[in-house]
């Protein structure tokens, strides 16, 4: 069959397509987690510390492999018919919970008929109820390993959309450069009318391809992947760890923006409160600052050494564009920012401390000094 034939026939809608949509929501429950401990205490449920198989994989270096446990089925209704749910979560050392749940569409059917099905699990009341239960089940059973366990506010939501067949009307299956031709818009970007070249140029730029018959194609908060192998799930691990990343420096970022205005309202409070001696005004201030710099940058090392790329391979350059699509190096640049204003403030309440010990120091010796003389005065 021609590539001509086939990428028509890609662009059109005579396709059948096998696959499952994958709904993702990250939360982050506690400054770190102990791994070890957390297989401990999930071990009924048999847990795994899985890493990527496939070759490419190698070219990733992962340093405390997450934990991934099953949490069982439940059943979703998707536009009044009856599906089986997979849910799953995957826990992180740096204090992330991915949970998951797998949605298995109904047989082949058409891409259309698929694109329908993966739209309408988009916000999926039934996935939302399913995300909050099993979320509070399982920090209640991992509570033990978790350090200063307390659920943030900020969570990360994303799909994956995975095809593990795509086969044109005469059983065919469609190549990767076909496959580059499918109308994802509607799926992806959630957009009925028609784009332009240039849109989907610079909304999808992110599209990698590694067989002849796997395709990736990622946004900001869903990817299509279609990859035959069905238990090759590498590419899923990869977008699923940048976005446990994304979920801490977004945290942190939020964390740091409500300390700011706190330490300004600390400052002026600490000025204006009369103190015996002054150099001590800002003691607990200053230890509070030293805490809070010295925790935020050592969770967001650890969060961006989790994981480290050693060369420019198909998952490694699928990492590297989940971070860039993802904003990485900005959010960690506004933490950096944010960590130098919490530095500086640090440093300026120091000197002004250390300035008014001084201050203290001299008129002490100067009282000392008067005192002598008029101690020798008297004697005299």
């Amino acid at each position: 069959m021609s590539s001509e034939r086939e990428a028509s026939l890609a662009a059109a809608d005579g396709l059948s397509v096998v696959g499952a949509a994958i709904a993702y929501r990250l939360h982050d429950v506690g400054y770190s987690i102990d791994l070890d401990r957390a297989l401990n205490l999930l071990a009924e449920s048999a847990p795994e510390r899985i890493r990527p198989v496939r070759g490419e994989g190698q070219a990733l270096q992962i340093a405390n492999p997450p934990v991934t446990v099953l949490l069982g089925t439940e059943v979703l209704l998707v536009s009044g018919d009856a599906h089986d749910a997979d849910i799953s979560a995957r826990i992180f050392d740096f204090g992330v919970i991915s949970l998951r749940v797998r949605v298995r569409a109904p047989n082949a059917q058409s891409w259309a008929s698929f694109t329908t099905f993966g739209r309408s699990l988009e916000d999926h009341a039934g996935i939302n109820a399913i995300f909050a239960h099993h979320l509070q089940l399982l920090t209640t059973r991992i509570r033990g390993a978790v350090e200063r366990p307390s659920i943030a506010d900020v969570h990360e939501d994303y799909t994956v959309f995975r095809l593990t067949r795509v086969t044109l009307a005469d059983g065919a299956v469609l190549t990767a450069e076909a496959l580059s031709l499918l109308d994802v818009v509607p799926l992806l970007l959630n957009e009925t009318r028609p784009l332009s070249v240039e849109a989907k140029r610079e909304l999808l730029p992110h599209r990698f391809s590694y067989y002849s018959d796997d395709l990736a194609i990622l946004t900001w908060d869903n990817a299509l992947v279609v990859e035959p192998g069905e238990h090759d799930t590498d590419l899923q691990y990869i977008l699923e760890f940048a976005n446990a990343q994304l979920l801490e420096l977004r945290y942190y970022d939020a964390v740091l923006d409500a300390e700011l205005p706190r330490v300004y309202d600390a400052i002026e409070q600490a000025r204006a409160r009369r103190a015996l001696f002054p150099g001590r005004r800002f003691a607990g201030l200053l230890a509070k600052l030293q805490a809070q710099v010295a925790d935020s940058t050592e969770l967001v090392e650890r969060v961006e050494n989790a994981l480290k790329v050693t060369d420019d391979v198909y998952l490694a350059r699928v990492y590297s564009a989940s971070l860039e699509l993802f904003r990485g190096k900005a959010w960690r640049a506004g933490i950096d920012r944010k960590l130098a204003i919490l530095r500086d403030t640090y440093a300026m309440l120091n000197d002004e401390a250390q300035a008014a010990r001084s201050e203290t120091l001299e008129i002490a010796i100067v009282v000392l000094i008067v005192g002598e003389m008029v101690m020798a005065f008297l004697r005299g």
